[in-house]
């Protein structure tokens, strides 16, 4: 048997000298010797007791040896678990805690607060830092890259990605190798990635976006990546015209066109922009395309399914559409009761395809209301088909925010403001934002008619949730609007707010 993706991704690489990563820095670093750093790294693995089917759990800044741990623990037959940047103590507890991963990789300087979460999970702690001194990074670099791949089915769990839960509990969603290799080598052939292009890639690796859409799609054309730590306007401006390819959030096309620089010419050798993780607002495309002479190609995907629909290569890309379903994917769209609705009519999203999750992890009751037995999977989103088949997301059933390309639910933060003294109760929603698609509203009623400090909220908010999670604004009132059953309407709060906005009050 095989190891299904490694074999696909990693393996046909081991004596390719092109170049596969150039940092921001200016090293170049060729697939033979990615792929051997891979395997110095899988022997560490090894000798930390990982096997197959072990969760390895990694918060750690981006680095080539990140990315050469994703490669290295598909190789060992595990379980890849990027965990954000950006999440607290408490969020990280949850997860070590529910994963129970045999192996936790962490940067030095989180060392000391996670060692005592590792240890009561079991998991061994090692580190990864972006200077190459981690005590991973030490051990890989006296290792044997000689160690033998672990055979993995396509059926077998090749990563788990933790989502927002409504009620504050996160997910984890469970990904199969053939869930991640049969999305890639359908966005490969269409969007007509190739050994040619030059990938612009500045996105997180810590989510489906940055990691499999981009990186495995680069792995099986064997394309060259220009590999930045974070969004840097001015060296992406300064990259343009050498590179083929860039996959971004929205935010990431709002800023670059805050700048006169881009234009046309600078534009001229790009291939490809495509956008996701965050709705693209239709002003945004037709500026882009406007300066530029390129309309982005938006495309939706969830953590559950990785990529779903597409606009297409050829032909219309439609502002305010996320295109068709992919080859092999169905896309369909249903009521309340999980009836069809008419053509034309807005429904649920439900999706059924090889790029499917496997389910929750050790929520089999999740699951099982979340995956119908005929294999669809109910996103929680609503959508319109236009008559000949494109997209169009018009709302999110369970309040998902999206906001600079990462998901929040409004129940997290709800939770903590509720729990504070002085709250009687919050309600938490999204309005729309040129820069980060969506920005955090939180409407906060106070127990006794007297507010509490807004920095009190944001101090309190900020202990508890990653910097992402954090509301833009607070609005603070007497009463939350509810529907006859009691129910919070946040549409007529988005309204309200956007009334306000317009008056500037807001």
């Amino acid at each position: 048997m095989t190891n299904h993706l490694y074999d696909a991704l990693f393996a046909p690489h081991r004596d390719n000298d092109a170049v596969f990563l150039r940092t921001g820095a200016g090293d170049a670093i060729s697939y033979r010797a990615f792929v051997a750093r891979a395997a110095q790294i899988a022997a560490v693995l090894t000798g930390a007791g990982v096997g197959a089917g072990d969760r390895v759990v990694v918060q750690a800044p981006k680095h080539p040896d990140m990315l050469a741990l994703y490669a290295a623990t598909l190789q060992c037959g595990a379980v890849f678990l990027p965990l954000n940047t950006a999440y607290t103590e408490a969020e990280l507890s949850y997860f070590i805690s529910d994963a129970a991963p045999g192996l936790v990789v962490c940067d030095a300087a989180a060392e000391n607060r996670l060692a005592p979460i590792a240890a009561a999970a079991g998991a061994a702690l090692l580190t990864l830092e972006r200077g190459g001194a981690g005590s991973l990074q030490t051990r890989a670099d006296a290792a044997d890259a000689g160690v033998a791949t672990v055979a993995r089915a396509p059926d077998d769990l090749a990563a788990l990605l933790y989502t927002s839960g409504t009620t504050g509990r996160s997910k984890g969603a469970m990904l199969t190798h053939d869930n991640l290799l049969s999305n890639a080598r359908t966005l490969v052939e269409l969007w007509r990635i190739a050994r040619a292009d030059r990938l612009i890639h500045a996105l997180p690796i810590f989510h489906t976006h940055g990691l499999f859409v981009a990186i495995n799609t680069a792995l099986l054309a064997g394309a060259e990546m220009l590999f930045l730590e974070t969004f840097d306007r001015d060296r992406i401006l300064e990259a343009l015209p050498a590179h083929t390819l860039m996959m971004g959030v929205p935010t990431f096309y709002t800023r670059l066109l805050a700048d006169a620089r881009l234009d046309a010419d600078r534009c001229a050798n790009m291939r490809l922009f495509v956008s996701g993780s965050a709705p693209l607002l239709a002003e945004t495309h037709d500026a882009f395309a406007a300066r530029t002479g390129h309309r982005i190609l938006e495309r939706y995907g969830m953590t559950e399914t990785s990529m779903i629909t597409s606009n297409p290569y050829d032909g219309a890309r439609r502002a305010g559409t996320v295109g068709q379903p992919l080859d092999g994917v169905e896309v369909r769209l249903t009521d309340a009761d999980g009836n069809p609705v008419p053509e034309g009519e807005v429904g649920m999203i439900e999706v059924r395809g090889p790029n499917v999750f496997k389910g929750y992890w050790n929520m089999p009751e999740k699951t099982a209301a979340e995956l119908r037995s005929d294999g669809f999977f109910i996103t929680g989103d609503l959508g319109q088909h236009s008559a000949d088949g494109y997209l169009s997301i018009v709302g999110r059933a369970r309040d998902l925010i999206i906001t600079g390309g990462y998901n929040v639910y409004p129940g997290e933060i709800e939770t903590v403001l509720n729990a504070l003294p002085g709250i009687a109760e919050s309600a938490v929603f999204g309005v729309p934002d040129a820069d980060f698609g969506e920005a955090i509203v939180a409407a906060v009623v106070p127990a006794d008619r007297t507010a509490p400090p807004e920095e009190t909220l944001r101090d309190a908010v900020g202990a508890a949730l990653a910097r992402f999670k954090h509301p833009r604004h607070y609005w603070m009132l007497e009463a939350l609007p509810r529907n006859a059953m009691g129910k919070v309407q946040k549409a007529q709060l988005r309204e309200d707010w956007t009334a306000r906005s317009a008056t500037g009050t807001a």
